[in-house]
């Protein structure tokens, strides 16, 4: 299964991590994708450190970050700086999307 998760709040923290961890740990594919407030957890780096597991990719709108001030650097190269194109592919390849 391929399960999308869009991050738009920096409230969730736990639950994000629980999530990804245990569908990763269970061989599916998550894709997460942070934009607006969300994007203020890619300055905590035990979210970032979810680009390391097994199965998880992750990307951030680079205009939200800039919009809110968020400290982008240093982040590893497998967290993608990108656009809403990312998240318009991952909701349409998703089997299912959650929103946090």
């Amino acid at each position: 299964m391929k399960l999308g998760i869009l991050v738009n709040t920096n409230r969730n923290f736990q639950a994000l991590t629980g999530i990804t961890r245990a569908a990763s740990g269970k061989g599916h594919e998550v894709v997460i994708f942070a934009m607006d407030e969300g994007t203020w957890l890619l300055e905590d780096p035990g979210c970032v450190s979810l680009s390391e597991l097994a199965n998880v990719s992750m990307s951030y709108c680079d205009h939200s970050a800039i919009e809110i001030g968020v400290k982008k650097e240093p982040l590893p190269e497998a967290i993608e700086r990108s656009s809403q194109y990312n998240n318009a592919s991952m909701n349409h390849n998703a089997d299912k999307v959650i929103v946090l």
